[in-house]
């Protein structure tokens, strides 16, 4: 007995091999901790690539003056997929013109159309927007975009799948409204 219990006492103080040991311990927590810290930052990339698109659609649409129509918003939503990168057509795009009635202080909607699996936006969709938009002149037209993107992390680190969303509204540059052309 007392020979094992020297013989624990000699295998406690040897430091020969801690090294080794340690090393094992601690590569796998670097490795998932540069996984991780790669994850995170390519989500915040993704969210900015998003938020830039959305800005990009609702600057060319402002500045449309003849009608929009479904081929100009399937071309949208290719834009959209072309300037995130998004080769699985992952994407949704939603706009809408609003319209303010400074005398009711309301939001009306004059069209909205989608492309994706958003639906577009109803009459009553609209008001749910009164504390997204600014308060404008009376008439005054805006055009609201909302893009969708489903993110998926390049890693499975603890970040969930999820759905980047933009909300971006322009006011018309060239005409007082930008019009859709059901033909």
């Amino acid at each position: 007995m007392k020979r094992f219990i020297a013989k624990l006492r000699t295998f406690h103080d040897d430091e020969r091999g801690s090294l080794a040991v340690e090393t094992v311990i601690i590569i796998p927590v670097l490795f998932w901790a540069y996984l991780s810290m790669f994850a995170i930052f390519d989500s915040y990339r993704q969210h900015s690539i998003n938020q830039k698109a959305a800005y990009t659609i609702g600057d060319i649409i402002s500045r449309e003056t003849t009608p929009l129509d479904t081929a100009y918003m399937n071309g949208t939503r290719d834009v959209l997929a072309y300037l995130t990168a998004n080769t699985e057509g992952n994407v949704a795009v939603r706009v809408t013109s609003v319209k303010y009635d400074a005398e009711n202080g309301v939001y009306k909607r004059d069209w909205s159309q989608a492309k994706g699996w958003r639906p577009a936006r109803g009459d009553a969709d609209v008001s749910e927007l009164k504390t997204l938009l600014p308060v404008m002149p009376h008439n005054e037209h805006v055009m609201v975009v909302e893009t969708f993107v489903k993110y998926d992390p390049p890693f499975a680190t603890g970040l969930q799948n999820r759905e980047i969303q933009n909300f971006v509204f322009t006011r018309p540059r060239y005409a007082p409204r930008v019009l859709w052309s059901d033909g």
